[in-house]
């Protein structure tokens, strides 16, 4: 991100309450992708303690930023209720015009956004911070907790892919972990998988424990002995093929759950008109992707 940029959208933050996180994501990233022209929306992510007291600061500074529905029935209480309960804890407001740029930005609970990176709760903004992101604030280390998110995309990937492959192969399965629940992706087949065990065993190890979990509810758990004399519980893995088949259901299931409440919680707290232009950016983005 060039250093120009970089000012803008600093200068942007300032217009909104203070955030404790905030990262950009998305094509405004790859300039030099077809398609990402000047006219780009800027996606960001921003972590707050309290949602529902920063929305109701946010309302005060820049209430044409929300739906007007939203903000005449229950502003800043069903801002955070809708998002909370019919989303994925994330609040969307899209089509911000600022400075000659348009903005969407995403408000979520610190808190949320942590325990998504770390267990995969949601797979919603951990699968969006295995791609690359520019963070501009981190005041609380986000960054290094993310770590544990990124390996934990690299076992996945690597269980998924077969013995022999290539670099950009392993990077383009570690963005695609987050699109697996897409309707788009639902009919593609994964190419034959070889691999050991001992291999396989070592990757499911150091996936998130709440995956980890729902792996041993399906495939079944035994008691072993460890090198350090604990017994501990591990997953009956009978081949590599079959805990990457296990771990993929799991991962596309959280996809689509996940993706389906935040699109209806987008489409509701977007509004009648944006939520329309938001709705029809996604048919067309979509419809290009399938040309």
């Amino acid at each position: 991100m060039e250093n120009h940029d970089k000012a803008q959208l600093l200068s942007f933050l300032k217009t909104l309450p203070p955030v404790e996180f905030c990262c950009v994501y998305g094509s405004f990233l790859h300039p030099n992708n077809p398609g990402s022209a000047k006219s780009t929306m800027v996606d960001c992510i921003l972590g707050v303690s309290n949602p529902r007291q920063w929305h109701s600061e946010n309302l005060t500074l820049n209430n044409d930023h929300y739906s007007s529905w939203m903000v005449l029935l229950g502003g800043a209480r069903l801002i955070t209720d809708v998002a909370d309960e019919l989303g994925v804890g994330v609040h969307f407001n899209p089509f911000v015009s600022w400075n000659d740029k348009m903005f969407k930005y995403g408000v979520v609970r610190m808190q949320d956004l942590v325990q998504d990176i770390l267990n995969w709760e949601r797979f919603y903004l951990s699968g969006r911070l295995q791609k690359p992101v520019h963070v501009l604030l981190d005041n609380l280390d986000i960054a290094n907790v993310n770590s544990v998110n990124l390996r934990a995309a690299m076992s996945a990937a690597l269980l998924l892919l077969p013995s022999k492959f290539t670099e950009e192969e392993l990077y383009a399965k570690i963005c695609s972990l987050s699109y697996m629940g897409d309707l788009r992706m639902l009919f593609a087949e994964d190419r034959n998988k070889d691999g050991g065990l001992l291999a396989a065993r070592s990757l499911v190890s150091s996936l998130p424990p709440m995956v980890r979990s729902q792996m041993g509810m399906k495939l079944g758990e035994k008691k072993v002995l460890c090198d350090s004399g604990r017994v501990i519980q591990e997953i009956v893995i009978g081949s590599k093929d079959e805990a990457a088949k296990c771990m993929q259901t799991i991962l596309r299931r959280k996809v689509m759950v996940s993706s389906a409440r935040q699109a209806l919680s987008g489409l509701l707290a977007a509004g009648g008109i944006n939520g329309m232009r938001y709705l029809g950016a996604k048919m067309s983005k979509a419809w290009k992707s399938w040309r």
